[in-house]
Order: C-alpha cells, then structure tokens, then sequence
C-alpha cells in the first residue's frame, strides 16, 4: 500500500482516487531509497509505473530551497511527466522546458517552480544565457536515458550535470543500461544503486493472440478487427514509416477515425496526435516504433502488431501499450510467413502465453499502395514536416 512508502496523506488520498492502491515492482523498490537519498539506476520496461516511482517521491521531498530537474528526451514525453504529476498534486508548480515556443514565459516558470521537466537542449540554452541558476536543484532526475544517448544528447547531458552543485541526488531510469549510460554513472553518481523491475506486462492483465494470416489478406482482418471492436482506442504497429503512411489513409478511406505517429512528424503534430486521442477525437492510431518508446496514452484497450521488428524486445515495448496501471488489455499480432523466425525468437526469449485464434470470415477490402501524392484529410497530416535541428527537442 502506498501510506506505507508515501508520507503526504493527500497525495495518497488523491493516488487512491485514481485508483492506484498498490505500488508497481519498481515503485515499492525505487521510493523508499529515493527518500533515503540514495543514487539510483533503475531499469524498468514499458508499463512499469517508473514516472510515479520518482515523481511520488519527488513531490514530497521538493521545497522552496531545493528543487529537482527532470531531463526527458522529447518534448512529448516531458508534457505527460508533467500531466501525471499534475494527477497526482494538482498543486504542484512545474515549468515545462522545451523547444519551438518562445523563451519569456518559460523564463517566468523557470523563476518559481519546484519540478523544471525539460528537454535537453532548450534547458541547456536557458542555462548558458543565465536564465536558469542551477543552485537550488537537489534532485537530477534522467527519464528514458537509453533514449537520450542514441538520439544523440549525451554531451548536452554532460555539460548539464557538469553545472549541477556537488550537494544533489541523481537518478536514471530506461528499458536499457548502455556502456555510454554506464560511463555517466561511474563519473557523476555516487555508489549508485540498480534497481530492476519486471520485464514484462503480467499476463494477468494481457491478454496476447496472434493471426495466422497470409500476408495479401493483413489489411483486411485488420480493418474486421477495428470494426469488431468499435469505440475502443486501438494502436496499430507496424515497422516502417511507408506502412504507417498507407495503414492510416487506407484505414481513412473506409472511414476509419485513424491517425498516424511516427518519428519524421514535426514534435508539434506528434504532440497534438498524442493530444486528439487522449481527446477521443481519433480511436485509431497507426505507429512506427518510436510510439513505443516513452509516450505514455491512456486507456488503451487493444495493440495491434501488423507486422513485427526484427528486435524481439520491441514486442514488449509495443504491447507494454496496453494494460497498465491495473487495468486489462488485449494485444493481437497478425502473423504472416516472414515473421514466424521473428515470432519464435520472441516466444523462446520472453516465455510468453500468445494463443493462435481460428479462422474467421471478413470482407476481403483492396489496399491501395497508391497514396503517392498528399490527400487532404482532415485526420490526417498531410504536408512534408519541416526538419528540426536536435535543440529542437
């Protein structure tokens, strides 16, 4: 129970309100050395509850001299950290730090909050021109640091650190622990502790299943599948960002309320696409695998794997999707010939229950590979996003 590890009474009144009674694995672990001041590495999947396991605490130990800074790979990522903690203590004064808006009011928040969630190169710009005194932060929080390190900002996080005072409190959290992870430890934290959580959604809640399918007839059990599960908020993955462009319009055309995610959107689109869903304004998301990382979307009640990644822990990030925070999921793979190698090593490396369903009759629909130009679709972004420089995360 949470008055067990949590000392602030409301904010455990208002978890309880939510409906989170029970910390998660990493939760019951991470807290309780979080308050005692200890250094953490914590590794935890998809679906683990790490934002709650160091924004809890967080919010208990910040005060008016010392304050914590949360690094966020994007700027998506740093909004939902910001809109959980704002769930948890609709009292809490936060600055949100990212690129691609402008600078005075950020100056202002910066100025009187308590928790700055940021994205690397934007806090660092606020930092260098003075705008931003790092004397007062005592918590240095690294979300998804796996993630920063391959999008590139590992010497943006160095020259961050690098001005924190001597007197702080680190912690790291992602799915991985890479060598470039492993040497920010070793030369900032002190005896840091790693902590590691369940690597998997319990199959208590997931509910796995997969087609056999042919690979001519995916679209169309897809689209019965959609249908058959008509007013529920479903994610379609599939690996490359040409089939993530094709699934949407196809799903568009037979009037599906269909959207897509994938990682040459602008930041700005990908945020109001993440938006429009958690606003029921689309129920169908169509995702290329950076939508597996990071980005948290409530309530969703079926994953759909078109097709899967060569990487057989990308199945658990995807279908990590679903099922979280104590409510029940279901993810359903469509299993064509030239993935079953893919499938088995998948299966022989997680042990999981994926059951094969039988047969069933549906409408045999024509997929059109022949979007070539934009269509101009209200629910779908149609222009060729404008590329950003790396600040701009």
């Amino acid at each position: 129970m949470f008055e067990k590890i949590l000392e602030d009474k409301a904010l455990v009144r208002n978890l309880n309100k939510m409906g989170l009674n029970k910390p998660t694995e990493i939760q019951s672990k991470v807290i309780p050395l979080i308050k005692e001041g200890k250094d953490i590495i914590g590794i935890a999947k998809t679906g683990s509850g790490k934002t709650a396991a160091f924004t809890l605490p967080l919010l208990e130990l910040v005060n008016k001299d010392q304050r914590a800074l949360i690094l966020a790979p994007t700027r998506e990522l740093a909004v939902q950290i910001s809109n959980e903690i704002k769930k948890f203590d609709p009292t809490a004064y936060i600055a949100i730090i990212y690129g691609g808006v402008g600078y005075d009011k950020q100056i202002r928040d910066l100025i009187k909050a308590k928790i700055v969630i940021a994205t690397p190169g934007r806090i660092l710009d606020h930092i260098e021109q003075g705008n931003f005194k790092m004397n007062y932060i005592r918590y240095f929080v690294l979300d998804e640091a796996d993630k920063m390190v391959n999008m590139g900002f590992i010497d943006d996080i160095k020259r961050i650190i690098s001005k924190l005072p001597k007197q702080r409190q680190m912690l790291m959290f992602g799915a991985t622990i890479s060598r470039d992870i492993e040497g920010i430890a070793n030369r900032f934290m002190k005896s840091p502790q790693t902590i590691r959580a369940e690597s998997q959604v319990k199959e208590d809640y997931l509910e796995q299943y997969y087609y056999n399918i042919p690979r001519n007839k995916k679209f169309s059990l897809l689209l019965h599948l959609i249908r058959k599960n008509k007013g529920k908020r479903v994610i379609v993955f599939s690996s490359t960002i040409r089939y993530v462009d094709l699934i949407a319009k196809n799903l568009q055309k037979q009037h599906v309320k269909a959207s897509m995610i994938h990682g040459k959107l602008t930041q700005s689109r990908r945020l109001n696409i993440v938006q429009d869903l958690h606003d029921h304004k689309i129920n169908v998301l169509v995702a290329s695998p950076v939508a597996a990382r990071g980005l948290h979307f409530d309530g969703i009640d079926l994953v759909i794997n078109y097709d899967l990644s060569q990487d057989p822990e990308e199945y658990i990030h995807r279908v990590g999707r679903t099922a979280r925070a104590g409510k029940k999921g279901k993810a359903i793979t469509l299993l064509s010939k030239e993935s079953h190698s893919t499938f088995t090593r998948i299966l022989q490396r997680y042990k999981l229950k994926i059951t094969p369903l039988p047969d069933e009759p549906f409408e045999n629909v024509r997929f059109n590979m022949g979007f070539e130009k934009p269509q101009r679709n209200r629910n779908f972004h149609s222009r060729r996003p404008r590329h950003q420089s790396r600040r701009a995360y």
